[in-house]
Parts: C-alpha cells; structure tokens; sequence
C-alpha cells in the first residue's frame, strides 16, 4: 500500500532535480497526494489531439481512486505546451517544480518531447508517451523517456506498403510540414517508396502556411496518383481543401497528427475518402476497449479519439506499479519499473527495450467515408505484407 512517506521519499530527488534546472524549490509536498501530469496541446492549433488523451489520463485516475488501494489520492497535473517546441520546457519545468508530481504522461508531440526530454531526464522525471512519433527520439540518449507507441518507421513504411502493394501507386509526391514529427515521418516514407521502386516528389510546407493553393496545383502539375502529407490536421484540413479545388482525383492519406475529427470538420467534403494511419486502434471498434469507451462516453459525453484509449492504458501502467512499489516510490523507482517492466493494457501489451522504445510496431489504418473516420484495421495485413 501506498502511503504518506512516499511523497516525502520524492522530496529529495525532486529538489534535486530543481536545482538542476535553476529554479529550486524548498516547497514539500501535500503528503497525501500524488499526481500523474500530461504534457501536451491543452489549447492552440491542435488542442482536440491533447484532450483525447488528458480525457483517457482523467478517467484512468478517476477509476484508480474509486477502488482506494492506492493508500494516496491521486490528482491530475496539466502541463499545456501547445503542442509547441518552444512551450515545451516551460510546461515541464512546471511539473517538474511540484514534488508531488511522481511521472508525466507525454510529451505528446515529437518536436516539445525533443525540447523538453533532457529538462525532464535531469529531473529524474518519467515521460511515458503515448503520441511522440518521431523516430530519432530514442537515439538522443534522454534519461527518462519511454515511448509508448509505435514509431514513425513502422507508419511511415505502413503508408509506403500499402501504396506500392495495394494501389499500385507509381508516383507519391510527399508534403512535410516542417516539424520534427512531419519530417521525421516524410523521411521514412520516402526511404520505402523510393525502395519500392516509386517515383517520389518531395516538398516542405511549414505549418500556418496562410494559402495552400501553390501547393496544391504543384502536386497535381506533377501528375502524381498518391499524396502522403505529413503533419497535423490543421493544416491538413486547408491544403485538402485546396487540393480538391485544384482538382486532384489521386488518393490522399495521412498520418496519426491528422487522425481526429477535427480534420473533417475543418476540411469539409475535401476531406473525403482521405486515408489515415495510426500507430493506435479505434477504441469504438474493438472488444477490449467497450468497457473503456463506455465509461469514457459517459463521464465527457464523447467517443474516445485518437490516442485516448493509449493515454489510459499507460496512467494505468504507472499506477500498477506504484501499487507495487508501496512506500518505495520516488521518481526514480517510478522510471525504473516503468522502464523494465510490463503492462497488457487494453490497446496492446508496454514493454520497452533498452533505449525506451516499444517492443512492437502495429500500424492501423482508416478511411474517411460519408464523413466519419472508419476503422480498417492492421495496414500491413491490408498491404497484404
């Protein structure tokens, strides 16, 4: 069970941890709570990714305090960046600053967790992603971070797969949005369309491009039958739109950062038959997740979204072993378990290799018909692969 001295134990590394950062704090802790903090979009341009997930994170804590064998109260902590480089170690440092803050779900972005990580890694900080895509962020050799998706190589060669082996594409112009998770996500897809013998047109669109009407007649001057854009859906949403004003008729997909409702909300009819990919399942589709999506409808009033269901499957983690660890917990141990240990969540089965990344690499892909995102299932059985 969990108790009083826990929050004492995480006192010194805490402090620590401040002095490190240059903004020390000689504040306790309230003795009797733990929080568990999100870092990510919580307002701005993408903000309805970092609810689908805060959602998950609430609900989870909600739940593990109803059944009171934790011994603590645990509390949501929300540290918002925006989804932005920039922001990112502001929000951390926030968490960082609160001692009773035990691990930090996020960052949810793979260009604030590039900021971010080495502030949280000195801290001796958990950052447990369930969204971070980008595939260089386990090589940087940051201290405390797990992720907890599969990578951008594994959805970048999804797209690539199913273009050369399912639509038979023969010319793939690619459209990055210049951030680290856009980048990092066109790169992979290049690499295996170009392996697979596509002809490849690459272009860097930097993200808040006011008019996407040059774009768009770019990719259709080119003749290509296939578009891979990589990047969120807001700006995805206007460069469809100007894609169909342009008149392109190829197909179209993108990655897990356009995968929200908001894409079609934004995007209107342009967004149609649009294919999007997803290192995540459909929490409304799959068994393992009814109970889940049941609970979560009737506490927000929503169906989960993209990585909601993710985000509540690694709180739970993080609360399986703070219940084992008992009165041993402090952030360091926190990362410990975490890092070595295990969890069957309701999405898939955590565990990570040496470097923090996880040990397996579905990718999911749907299509948006009539308006609605439907699920289609594993790209890579689809592909045919």
């Amino acid at each position: 069970m969990l108790n009083k001295n826990i929050v004492r134990l995480a006192i010194p590394l805490a402090v620590g941890a401040l002095a490190l950062t240059g903004c020390a704090s000689d504040s306790g802790g309230s003795g009797d709570t733990l929080k568990i903090a999100f870092q990510g979009p919580l307002s701005g341009d993408n903000v309805a990714l970092g609810q689908n997930m805060e959602r998950g994170i609430q609900l989870a804590i909600e739940q593990a305090n109803a059944k009171g064998d934790l011994g603590v109260k645990l509390e949501y902590f929300a540290a918002d960046d925006q989804g932005l480089p920039e922001k990112a170690t502001a929000a951390a440092q926030k968490a960082i600053d609160d001692p009773d803050v035990i691990a930090l779900v996020g960052p949810a972005f793979s260009g604030p967790t590039n900021s971010a990580a080495p502030l949280l890694g000195d801290a001796g900080l958990t950052a447990i992603s369930p969204s971070a895509t980008n595939p260089g962020l386990t090589d940087q050799g940051f201290k405390t971070f797990l992720r907890g998706v599969p990578n951008d190589s594994a959805q970048g060669a999804g797209m690539a797969d199913y273009y050369a082996k399912k639509l038979k594409a023969k010319k793939v112009y690619v459209v990055d949005d210049k951030s680290d998770y856009g980048v990092g996500l066109a790169e992979v897809a290049n690499e295996k369309l170009t392996a697979a013998g596509i002809e490849v047109v690459k272009k860097s669109v930097p993200a808040k491009t006011p008019d996407y009407s040059a774009t768009a007649k770019d990719v259709v001057n080119s003749k290509a039958d296939a578009l891979i854009y990589a990047g969120y859906y807001q700006d995805a949403a206007p460069f469809a739109v100007k894609l169909a004003e342009a008149g392109y008729k190829g197909a179209a997909i993108s990655g897990d950062g356009t995968n929200d409702m908001k894409f079609v909300e934004l995007a209107g009819k342009a967004a149609e038959n649009w294919f999007l990919t997803c290192p995540c399942t459909d929490a409304t589709v799959e068994a393992s997740t009814k109970q889940f999506t049941a609970d979560y409808k009737k506490k927000f009033k929503v169906d989960p979204g993209t990585y909601s269901a993710e985000a509540y499957d690694l709180t739970n983690y993080v609360v399986q072993e703070l219940k084992k660890l008992g009165d041993k917990a402090d952030r360091a141990s926190v990362y410990d378990a975490l890092a070595k240990g295990s969890y069957k969540g309701l999405t898939k089965e955590f565990s990570f290799d040496d470097k923090g990344e996880l040990k397996i690499s579905n990718i999911y892909l749907y299509q948006i018909k009539s308006g609605k995102i439907g699920y289609q299932g594993s790209i890579q059985e689809l592909a045919g692969s």
